[in-house]
């Protein structure tokens, strides 16, 4: 038998302290480190709650954390990653005692640092074990509360406060705590979503359809990317909200159709079903080795009907004349904030002057494909955020300057009939907390005749 390296906890202290260091992706580090340590299967599950969790609560762990730290400010990033991993045991996980995450935090000091460095971990933590935390109810500012309650930076709160209101804020922040279900589209081109389910039972996933999309899935059991339904290109896995830019763009066979800022071609495979093998999907990003994920995408899919090609879509109109397409998907560059369930390590890399800054490069891209749009056509602008300024500002500002557009408020009929009470207008933003999926947006203009 092969031995692990390094045990759960020390290998999570390493991944949070990397993360921290680096601002590196959680998810890629969480691979690498389970090949590199050789963690057992049965470890996995621990090691990725560990790793999440800390991060999901960082904000509350250091509230919970303070007042036991006499003040000490000069603790070594390492030993505040190995207080905010035992305290996150000793919290929120009611499976390992707290003796045993004391111990463990106490032996890990030991082995990194020296006896006084053990002695003051073992001393803050059977502290806030005989004493208990600190009440999150001596928090008087609401904004402030929900910040520490939910690990969301300050500003991010005061912004979506004042874009959203509390109640709203507080249920998206709320909801952003909660892992994620994985959700599948199924390659209707192929197979039927209930013969899809079927093989997938018959691998031992747990999945059940949803109530949202017909050809979407959930699945509450296993991880469908390793699956032979997977390999035979049967699914996609994607999420909810970003299926409805399909539905939102009005598909019809035979037509031309441009994905702008295509990668991992998702969408792109979504338009190309829709299509039923018909007309084109022309798949554009800026980067080689991304079109190369949209062709191996289409390859596994078996959808012959994509052109996939590196591209800064800026300069598209020295690619295709004008009036080309019928429609036109430009899924932004955005600040993601809508996928924070997915990415915890977010909240506390962002910047407000990020968001402010990506504002130009959305309209830029508006501007540069919508002459590209045939008369009558259709043009989808999304994000996978949740943001005002990168959203219903940057739509409104592109209409403003570009007479020929208008919001096609005709589009509630042909969204999935779960989804039409949320669309009051030409736009729609799905919060988390809507139907369990991404923050999303989706604006559908039309060009006039």
């Amino acid at each position: 038998m092969t031995k692990m390296l390094k045990n759960v906890r020390e290998t999570a202290l390493e991944i949070l302290e990397t993360i921290e260091k680096n601002q590196s992706y959680s998810n890629l580090l969480l691979n690498d480190a389970i090949k590199k340590n050789k963690v057992p299967e049965r470890d996995i599950g621990l090691l990725t709650e560990l790793i999440y969790g800390v991060l999901q609560r960082q904000l509350s762990l250091d509230f919970y954390l303070t007042p036991f730290l006499d003040g000490r400010k000069k603790i070594e990033k390492w030993v505040r990653q190995l207080l905010r991993l035992t305290l996150y045991q000793m919290v929120y996980l009611d499976k390992i005692p707290d003796r045993a995450a004391i111990f463990e935090a106490v032996e890990i000091a030991k082995k990194r640092g020296h006896k006084g460095i053990s002695s003051m971990v073992n001393g803050i933590l059977r502290s806030i074990q005989r004493e208990g935390l600190p009440s999150l109810e001596t928090i008087g500012d609401p904004v402030e509360r929900i910040s520490i309650e939910t690990s969301h930076p300050l500003w991010l709160v005061n912004r979506w406060v004042s874009q959203f209101g509390l109640d709203k804020t507080k249920a998206m922040c709320e909801l952003n705590l909660v892992a994620p279900k994985q959700t599948a589209r199924v390659n209707k081109t192929l197979i039927s979503r209930e013969e899809c389910l079927e093989k997938l039972k018959q691998e031992g996933f747990l999945v059940e359809p949803s109530a949202i999309l017909l050809e979407s899935i959930h699945c509450l059991k296993g991880n469908l990317a390793s699956s032979r339904a997977f390999k035979e290109g049967y699914l996609t896995i994607q999420d909810e909200s970003s299926m409805l830019v399909a539905y939102a763009l009005g598909i019809t066979e035979n037509e031309t159709i441009l994905d702008a800022c295509a990668a991992p071609g998702g969408k792109s495979t979504h338009i190309a079903e829709k299509l039923s093998g018909t007309g084109t999907v022309y798949s554009m990003d800026l980067h080689d080795h991304k079109v190369k994920l949209i062709q191996q995408n289409a390859t596994r899919l078996q959808l012959a009907n994509i052109q996939a090609k590196a591209l800064d879509s800026r300069k598209i109109a020295e690619q295709f004349d004008r009036e080309t397409f019928d429609r036109i998907l430009l899924d932004a560059p955005c600040s993601g904030l809508g996928v924070m369930r997915r990415k915890p390590d977010m909240k506390y890399t962002k910047k407000e002057e990020d968001l402010n800054r990506l504002q130009s490069i959305q309209l830029d891209l508006l501007k540069a494909v919508s002459p590209l749009v045939k008369k009558d056509g259709i043009l989808v602008y999304s994000t996978c955020t949740v943001d005002q300024k990168e959203n219903e500002e940057v739509v409104q500002m592109f209409l403003s300057q570009n007479q020929e557009f208008v919001g096609d408020v005709g589009w509630k009929e042909r969204m999935p009939e779960p989804i039409q009470p949320l669309i009051q207008s030409y736009d729609l933003q799905i919060f988390p907390q809507d139907f369990g999926s991404d923050g999303f947006y989706i604006a559908c203009l039309r060009k006039k005749v």
